[in-house]
């Protein structure tokens, strides 16, 4: 059987944060089991209905990237009990139709998704939620179970670098062996 093709979404913004070390941690994870890529969605222009059509070269590629993935796994800090919002653009372009097309043609309608986060005391609880029903309500197969959350240890924040305990890397390592499978 082929190799799956699983897409990072990382809804960080720093060129080292902590949520793009936990996508690398992904990464490491999936090696061998599965592609992986990691999506630029940095030039995805604010959602507006006046750019839609001609469809923007920027969007296509987004969302030709979402299209031929087998599963996306979004990898994303909390903001304020809530997903950024560059990532609420991303997911708003996915869930509209191709120009002149009927709604069927989103691609965010049955892409395969899973989200983790690492975050401050509540371990991204929050962002996974919100994400989860955002992702749910554009049509995507949303694997809420199991996700992981990481609660960043006072070295991760002394440090700038990431560090999981044993529990934080069962827990990544059971969901990705559950996404293989939720995506198969």
């Amino acid at each position: 059987m082929a190799q799956k093709n699983v897409l990072l979404v990382i809804g960080t913004l720093r060129k080292n944060g902590f949520n793009k070390q936990l996508a690398e941690r992904v990464q490491q994870l999936l090696d061998g089991r599965a592609s992986v890529s990691v999506l630029d969605y940095s030039k995805l222009p604010l959602m507006n209905q006046d750019l839609e059509n001609p469809e923007q070269p920027e969007v296509a590629a987004v969302r030709e990237q979402v299209r031929n993935a087998d599963g996306v796994w979004f990898v994303s800090p909390q903001y304020n009990a809530s997903f950024p919002g560059h990532v609420k653009n991303l997911v708003d372009w996915l869930s509209r139709p191709l120009p002149g097309q009927g709604r069927d043609t989103a691609v965010s309608g049955g892409m395969k998704a899973t989200v983790s986060g690492a975050g401050g005391r509540t371990a991204t609880a929050e962002m996974r939620a919100a994400l989860d029903s955002l992702l749910e309500f554009v049509g995507a197969k949303v694997m809420r179970e199991p996700e992981t959350g990481i609660a960043l240890s006072g070295e991760s924040w002394g440090t700038g670098t990431l560090t999981l305990s044993a529990e934080d890397e069962a827990a990544l390592a059971a969901q990705a062996d559950a996404f293989l499978k939720f995506i198969a």
